[in-house]
């Protein structure tokens, strides 16, 4: 539900008074806490100040729907984001403003979505944020093609800098969204042309308009200092019809006399007599924090401005056709109670590649906001859903070769607020994905990650495809779950301890047919939870064989062999390390009891030694070679287990 924006020449001394207001509150925090960066803050304040005029934003319900979404890629401005946020009237206090970046304080460094009120994304890594609103901006292409602009008719907003735009993915993202033509995307750039090292022209030279106009983007250009240009600027992005750059020349540190547009601004404190002779250039007021009455007046319209907004809202909502009104209600809910999931006979031979590709289709079936897409691997992910169109009409989203950029999309998709969105790719191209990832962990978002092609059980394709480290990185990542299921009916239930967390998951999937091990029932899931359990018991058993994924089946051949030589075998899977750690030293010894352990993995594993006192893992990387070939001459073998565990017996 867009309005008209005016502003006239008569408008400029209050935004000049805005302006002055938002800038100085940056520097007297940054000041304050003798840390921090004044620069771009003081640079983008002119810009912020006409932006709060066309924001459409509900402080009073932070998750309203159909809100315009702002996202700082330049996470480093995140006293302008604070001060912004206090201004409007979000939960964000003069007492919060002063205590930037202190232990326990709603203002951290850079800002973290959850944490603090009215930011929408964790954007610290430089580029995330551009790709970010490039999710945002899907997720809501998507949801007005399903229910129509009188329900979603909002803006997404995106400030970035020049670090945000050397970084590859703002490429990447940029790319896709001027294939899909994502009229709603702003992304205003702030042109100061300095970095930490001084001027960009040290490592830069490109032509930013030539840059976006062939990926298929609006590009428009505005001096940042100039209140009715910024205005003008901004409705004609409003009403293009394709994504809008806009190439705001900007001076960093505006208003800093000496330090006005000197690499010096960035990222430190100005100093209290710059900024006391600033003010007073100005004719401000030089006590801190100061905020004049008719700018909080001015800044505090968004407030009543929203409520009214979203109350309009409302009504188009409660005038949806009934159908229409109930997806709606279940897309918001994310109701995953209706998830019929397949079952797998035991002794059939499926990939989990494969059967987590019959899952994903259960899950879509059950759930209207599950969406995903591979990075141009869907056939090899099987993450295709079947029968349910591609975007921006269907459930089908494709990423296109851009792993880098799909991490962080996906992390806008779900912080959006209709949406459980997936992504998949190949185990070793994780590596790209990692930044992503990480953010995704920090912000607790709901995404999940299919990497197949788990092992140097891949074969023939050799070492550059074979992932080994990427496990053990991945499972030190806090608030991320890692999922590698033993078989089918395991994936299952993988799956719905999962959708149940409440964080984002990975599922690392072998290439190869992997045998279905035992029946699904209710209490799998409930083994699964505690990330490890005992898929074949002995009692007084000299040693356990602890594995995960492919290796689990491999485990258990070894315990018949260990058997026949007298050593008593126990055998557990581990479908979660992650989750095993979260329980006692007592699980473990119920698991375990007094035998030796011996763990058993594809890969680098020197997260075992956390359990185990020995450990049959990759020392370096893969080779070329048939898959099963492979394993063998890597120890991955009967012959090799029984072998080590003789000797650990002995011990």
């Amino acid at each position: 539900m867009q309005r008209q924006v005016v502003i006239t020449q008569e408008d400029v001394p209050l935004l000049q008074k805005m302006s002055h207001t938002l800038g100085f509150l940056c520097a007297d925090m940054v000041q304050k806490a003798n840390s921090g960066h004044p620069g771009a803050p003081m640079g983008l304040a002119d810009i912020a100040s006409v932006l709060s005029f066309h924001l459409n934003l509900s402080p009073k319900n932070p998750a309203w729907l159909n809100r315009d979404r702002l996202i700082f890629s330049g996470g480093h401005a995140s006293t302008l984001v604070y001060s912004l946020l206090h201004l409007w009237g979000f939960d964000v206090s003069m007492q919060d403003l002063q205590s930037f970046r202190q232990f326990g304080s709603k203002t951290p460094g850079h800002p973290e979505f959850k944490h603090t009120q009215g930011v929408e994304i964790t954007t610290g890594p430089l580029g995330q944020g551009i790709a970010n609103a490039v999710g945002k901006a899907m997720a809501s292409k998507y949801a007005t093609n399903l229910f129509g602009r009188e329900i979603f008719s909002h803006f997404v907003y995106c400030l970035c800098g020049d670090g945000d735009l050397q970084e590859g993915i703002s490429y990447e993202s940029a790319s896709l969204a001027g294939h899909h033509k994502l009229s709603n995307l702003i992304v205003i750039y702030d042109s100061n042309n300095i970095t930490i090292e001084g001027d960009t022209h040290i490592a830069m030279s490109e032509n930013i308009r030539g840059r976006f106009e062939a990926q298929g983007w609006e590009v428009l250009e505005c001096d940042g200092h100039n209140f009715l240009q910024i205005h003008n600027t901004l409705e004609s992005a409003k009403s293009s019809s394709k994504p809008s750059l806009i190439i705001a020349k900007t001076i960093i540190a505006k208003n800093a006399l000496s330090l006005e547009g000197s690499h010096k601004a960035h990222g430190a404190p100005l100093g209290e007599e710059i900024i006391a002779k600033a003010k007073q250039k100005l004719g401000f007021p030089l006590e801190s924090f100061h905020i004049p009455c008719d700018v909080a007046f001015a800044f505090g319209m968004m407030k009543e401005r929203g409520e009214l907004l979203e109350l309009q809202w409302q009504k188009q909502v409660d005038n949806l056709p009934q159908i229409a009104r109930e997806r709606f209600e279940a897309m918001v809910k994310m109701d995953i109670s209706n998830i019929s999931y397949p079952q797998f006979e035991v002794g059939q031979s499926v990939a989990t590649r494969v059967s987590n590709g019959k899952i994903l289709n259960a899950i879509s079936a059950g759930v209207e906001g599950f969406i995903g897409g591979s990075a141009d691997l869907a056939p090899s992910n099987n993450t295709t859903l079947e029968n349910e169109g591609d975007f921006p009409q269907g459930k089908n989203w494709h990423f296109g070769i851009r792993e880098h950029a799909m991490g962080a999309i996906c992390n806008g998709v779900a912080n959006y607020g209709l949406f459980l969105p997936f992504c998949a790719t190949f185990f070793v191209f994780s590596d790209y994905m990692s930044p992503s990832v990480r953010v995704a962990s920090l912000m607790k978002a709901r995404v999940y990650y299919i990497w197949t092609h788990d092992s140097i059980g891949v074969g023939e394709d050799g070492a550059t495809h074979q992932p080994i480290e990427q496990l053990s990185h991945f499972r030190a990542m806090p608030n991320l779950l890692v999922f590698r299921p033993a078989d089918a009916n395991e994936n299952v239930a993988c799956w719905q301890v999962a959708l149940d967390s409440n964080l984002p998951c990975a599922f690392v999937l072998s290439r190869q047919n992997l045998p279905v091990l035992m029946p699904y029932n209710a209490d799998l899931k409930e083994k699964v939870k505690k990330g490890a359990y005992i898929l074949q018991e002995c009692e007084n058993a000299d040693i356990t064989l602890m594995a995960s994924g492919s290796e689990v089946s491999l485990a258990i051949n070894a315990g018949k062999a260990l058997e026949q030589a007298g050593i008593k075998a126990r055998v557990v899977s581990v479908p979660c390390f992650d989750l095993l750690l979260e329980q006692s030293k007592s699980y473990v010894k119920e698991l375990c009891g007094e035998s030796k352990i011996l763990a058993i993995e594809a890969s680098r594993g020197l997260e075992w030694y956390y359990v185990a006192d020995e450990v049959i893992s990759m020392k370096g990387f893969g080779a070329s070679g048939k898959g099963e070939m492979l394993l063998n001459h890597f120890g991955f073998s009967v012959e090799n287990i029984l072998k080590v565990a003789e000797t650990l017996c002995k011990k």
